[in-house]
């Protein structure tokens, strides 16, 4: 019967495992052949692609630059490069830049404010563009540029004064291009929190309900658009909203894609973050300039989206737009005007003089393509010769300096699609505070849970209603389980140590000055300040870091500490003389994990003073971990070994029966 309980039980964690995994793959998963006419713009389904430079239109992207006014000022005077000289040579119709204009730390990188020399600093560079005279620079605020706002109309928002669309637009804001026939919409989404608080709690994207009915009510304003491209700060995997972001863009139907910056490259594994989301549109976060220097150039070229992520001074810059890539294809372009297309069309910018367009499909003959105006280069084509399966075109570019871009690019006109890599999927399909709060509580009952059970079988075992069979048994594993068994069952340290993630759970983690001159109460859940509740999800991503460099090096420490005294000399005999050198030496190497513990926690409640001053270390989530290793540190050094051994006792019966 014991047996039978435990495997249903397993059975039963097995088969919840499988529920929430297969949850998370059905959120990733996109059907890629599915159509909805309704999806499709009317007006794109009809075009016929050919060698015309009608229905065109590219525009740039440039995310998270980040111009600091204590590290690295070369930002800065790139940055100018880049609009000046690159964007001019591009001219494209509109500049997008998302977010994180500015860097807003302070010297030690861990204390944030507005810094307004930053701001004039990117003023200034957007003065002496003189590109921007003629095309239009598109900014929206990241949560950098938010930091220690109070409000939006706040003197410390600086980006009202300083930024391009600040002046006019003081949240989120919509702009019309009409270019040949079409009329293009570039949707600025504003999803910092109506409280910019200092870092690091200011991660996540809110999206207020006056802000979303703001967004609602920009479709009205849609109804004559024929292609709409949203962009903001933040992936839709990090904005908090109702009704879902997502779902927002999705309820225009002309909707082409959502450009986003934020995770940078997330720490380099995954420097092309890009995926295609359920409803139809591409999300494409952008790595950033403050380190990588990558801008991106996007077309829409009869109706169909093509893109290219470029490092600064990469020349020429090459991209394809038909046919397109075979990864990216929506159901809300006009794909089947591939099939029925005469000309393979690629964009080409240089400042210098193009000497030569080759193209050519799979293994067959090199072709120059034709320029017909501007970046656009032609070739004429026979798609039906690759209706079915993924091919391959190959383009080499040269221009009169010998500088030489080739780039391989697969396409299909059947359908035949492409897979995204899992990461990006992961990181922009998922909704990420649902997945940290699901994985926060599976940690809090996982420092827990355990050790309560062990609590009950010590329970059950000395009352003599269980045998336990295993404690029979000598190995590591025997060890291991002894010495968890002795922390769970010694009322001093199991309550203070256990009682840690639950209090973190449930109560506040401090009061703190979030915003100069404004002390809010911080939660797990949320953040109050300044009258408004924040939900910043990386409160748990906080929380989680705890629990893996605290919660569960304490538990090892404690255990083996307790594992030490236990294997000392037994109950009846006396200690026997040790060398004082090696009874210091010994002392040392049992109180090392203690003290690296020690280290890391007062490193953590410097920084959090840094952050938010005295009264964030004060409170239970910074100072309780500080007393509770030197309690521990001391308590399993003089606790009485008798305590120790009756905590186990249970363990001493069974070898006593043996």
């Amino acid at each position: 019967m014991r047996f039978t309980k435990a495997g249903m039980s397993i059975l039963v964690l097995l088969l919840g495992l499988s529920i929430i995994i297969a949850h998370v793959l059905g959120l990733m998963s996109v059907n890629h052949s599915e159509k909805n006419v309704n999806d499709l713009n009317s007006a794109s389904s009809t075009l016929k692609i050919s060698d015309s430079s009608d229905h065109l239109m590219w525009f740039v992207q440039v995310s998270d630059i980040h111009l600091s006014n204590f590290r690295d000022k070369t930002r800065g005077t790139t940055l100018l490069e880049l609009c000046d000289f690159t964007f001019k040579h591009i001219n494209p119709s509109v500049i997008l830049a998302t977010g994180d204009l500015t860097d807003g730390r302070k010297w030690d990188s861990v204390g944030s404010m507005q810094i307004k020399e930053e701001w004039i600093m990117y003023k200034g560079i957007l003065d002496k563009c003189r590109t921007l005279k003629k095309i239009p620079w598109l900014d929206i605020r990241g949560n950098h540029d938010n930091f220690d706002v109070p409000d939006v109309y706040s003197p410390k928002n600086l980006f009202l004064k300083y930024s391009m669309q600040g002046r006019n637009q003081s949240r989120s804001y919509i702009r019309k291009l009409s270019i040949g026939s079409e009329t293009y919409a570039f949707v600025a989404v504003d999803a910092t929190p109506d409280v910019g608080i200092k870092m690091t709690f200011n991660f996540a994207g809110i999206l207020s309900d006056t802000e979303v009915d703001r967004l609602m009510g920009f479709h009205r304003e849609l109804n004559d658009v024929n292609y709409t491209v949203w962009f903001s700060h933040y992936p839709t995997s990090c904005i908090v909203s109702q009704p879902e972001i997502r779902n927002i863009i999705a309820s225009d139907q002309n909707s082409v894609a959502y450009l986003c910056g934020h995770l940078h490259t997330f720490f380099g594994l995954a420097p092309n973050m890009y995926s295609l989301q359920k409803n139809g549109f591409y999300e494409l976060e952008l790595g950033d300039w403050k380190v990588n220097r990558v801008y991106r150039v996007a077309a829409i070229d009869h109706g169909l989206f093509s893109f290219t992520d470029v490092k600064h001074n990469d020349w020429p810059v090459v991209l394809v737009t038909n046919p397109k890539h075979a990864l990216f294809q929506s159901r809300r372009e006009p794909l089947e005007a591939m099939l029925s297309s005469t000309h393979i069309r690629v964009l080409v910018f240089s400042p210098d003089k193009i000497n030569s367009v080759m193209i050519r499909i799979d293994s067959g003959p090199w072709n120059n393509a034709s320029h017909v105006s501007g970046p656009l280069h032609v070739l004429l084509w026979q798609p039906l010769n690759y209706s079915s399966g993924i091919h391959n075109i190959e383009v080499v570019v040269s221009d009169i300096y010998g500088r030489e871009k080739v780039v391989n690019q697969p396409f299909s006109l059947d359908g035949s699609n492409l897979e995204f890599k899992l990461l990006p999927k992961f990181l922009l399909m998922l909704k990420f505070n649902t997945i940290l709060q699901v994985l926060f509580s599976l940690a809090v009952a996982s420092c827990v849970l355990p050790f309560c059970l062990l609590r009950y079988l010590n329970y059950r075992s000395l009352a003599g209603k269980i045998h336990l069979e295993c404690l029979r048994k000598e190995s590591f594993i025997h060890r291991c389980l002894k010495s968890f068994w002795a922390l769970s069952n010694l009322n001093s340290l199991f309550y203070p140590i256990f009682l840690y993630p639950i209090y973190i759970s449930i109560g506040p983690w401090a009061v703190a000055e979030l915003v100069e001159g404004h002390y809010g109460w911080i939660f797990v859940w949320g953040i109050f300040v300044n009258g408004t509740f924040i939900a910043d999800s990386f409160t748990y991503i906080y929380a989680l870091v705890q629990l893996f460099l605290f919660e569960g090096p304490i538990i090892l420490c404690t255990a083996y500490s307790l594992n030490k005294r236990l294997h000392e000399y037994p109950v009846s005999s006396k200690p026997r003389n040790k060398n004082k050198l090696l009874q210091a030496v010994n002392s040392f190497i049992s109180g090392l994990p203690y003290l690296l513990l020690l280290l890391s926690q007062l490193l953590l409640l410097y920084s959090s003073y840094l952050a938010y001053g005295f009264l964030a270390v004060i409170g239970p989530f910074r100072s309780w971990p500080i007393i509770l290793i030197l309690w521990c540190w001391h308590h399993t050094k003089t606790v009485p070994l008798l305590t120790v051994r009756s905590a186990v006792h249970a363990w001493e019966r069974k070898s006593a029966q043996n």
